[in-house]
């Protein structure tokens, strides 16, 4: 597939990106031989490879759900700086 001038003046629009006219060629240039290069690698025979989303194996570490004791309004509140009638005093934003 061919990049044309036209296409990339039109993602350029569309990024609402000014490019000048040797900006356009060069991105021009870039383009093709970018989807050149993935062309390339459409001929290969992929039949039989499994799909993959990750290159490590990695696992997610989560912890067990457990049922616990709920933390009271006394240690909930001993975080805040400041309170007033058991509930968070925070400075006015107007």
């Amino acid at each position: 597939m061919k990049i044309t001038v036209e296409q990339v003046e039109y993602v350029a629009r569309l990024s609402r990106l000014k490019l000048s006219e040797e900006e356009k060629l060069r991105f021009t240039d870039q383009l093709d031989s970018i989807l050149r290069y993935m062309e390339k690698l459409n001929e290969l025979d992929t039949t039989g490879v499994v799909p993959t989303f990750q290159v490590i194996p990695e696992v997610n570490v989560l912890r067990e759900d457990l049922v616990q004791r709920p933390f009271s309004r006394e240690e909930i509140m001993g975080n805040a700086p400041s309170s007033e009638e058991g509930y968070y005093k925070v400075p006015r934003v107007i």
